[in-house]
């Protein structure tokens, strides 16, 4: 894929992988071998786009299991595990995740959480106005901790992705031995409220809840009034990387290292209860 306009960044070769759609824990095992892999310079920079299936809720890294309704979950066949990186719980279903590999060093990457936030953003912002959405970089909107929920999509962070005023894009980031690991979801259509199920609300607080989600989140049909197909929205994703990025994305696949490193982090960690359950 061509790169595009540049701003101020050398010019990189990142590796794109598009994935189809696996259960949660394979999802985040992939997602840390691929980091493990670029921080031991045995694979580029990486770019991934993958899908979930069945639906799995995750939680922040030091997320609180008890924020979790079980018993609903299991009910409703939604999985449950624990993302490497922080941040609140997202329903993961009827979306697009992104990840994004790459070491500290790299200028993408420079400077604290939010500035790289707002640089890796760039891509989002690019990709997402191919589709011709009305996007902007919230500022100034992260709460107070005293004053969040358990839900991710309930507000947007600084330089996460809004369109009309509604959170579009959640997204958090791991830094580890020199790498950083950012991923996000996208929700492409359904509706964000089915969440609320599968969390430790009363009655109340659920339907309360749920009506904040549907004012104060979106998903990619809303903003359009369209429904717009995965391949597509990973390839209009992977343009506005290349271009806001000044990136040459080249295909590949996972290595046969990454993969092992995978499955073993999957049966080690991600699938394993004592992960899940050690907050």
């Amino acid at each position: 894929m061509e790169k595009g306009r540049t701003h101020g960044y050398a010019p990189a070769t990142w590796r794109l992988i598009v994935d189809g759609a696996a259960d949660g824990a394979t999802n985040m095992a992939v997602d840390d071998a691929i980091l493990a892999a670029v921080i031991e310079r045995d694979s580029p920079p990486t770019l991934r786009f993958y899908a979930w299936s069945p639906p799995c809720l995750s939680l922040g890294r030091n997320q609180p299991l008890a924020d979790v309704d079980r018993v609903a979950c299991r009910a409703a066949g939604v999985e449950v595990v624990r993302r490497p990186t922080g941040g609140r719980a997202i329903l993961h279903t009827d979306e697009l995740t992104y990840a994004v590999a790459l070491l500290q060093t790299d200028s993408r990457a420079t400077g604290d959480v939010v500035e790289s936030y707002r640089r890796l953003s760039e891509g989002l912002l690019a990709g997402l106005r191919r589709l011709e959405v009305g996007v902007v970089q919230a500022v100034g909107q992260q709460k107070p901790a005293a004053a969040t929920t358990a839900v991710c999509f309930e507000t947007p962070s600084d330089y996460e992705i809004t369109t009309g005023g509604r959170k579009l894009v959640g997204s958090a980031q791991w830094r580890a031995r020199g790498g950083v690991l950012q991923h996000g979801s996208l929700p492409l259509h359904g509706d964000l409220g089915r969440i609320v199920n599968c969390l430790a609300f009363s009655d109340a607080e659920r339907e309360d809840q749920r009506r904040r989600l549907r004012q104060r989140a979106a998903t990619l049909e809303e903003a359009l009034g369209r429904r717009v197909p995965f391949g597509d929205v990973a390839e209009a994703l992977a343009a506005g990387f290349a271009q806001a990025l000044n990136l040459t994305l080249v295909g590949g696949e996972l290595t046969a290292g990454e993969r092992a490193l995978a499955a073993d982090l999957r049966r080690s960690r991600y699938a394993d209860a004592g992960w899940t359950q050690r907050a």
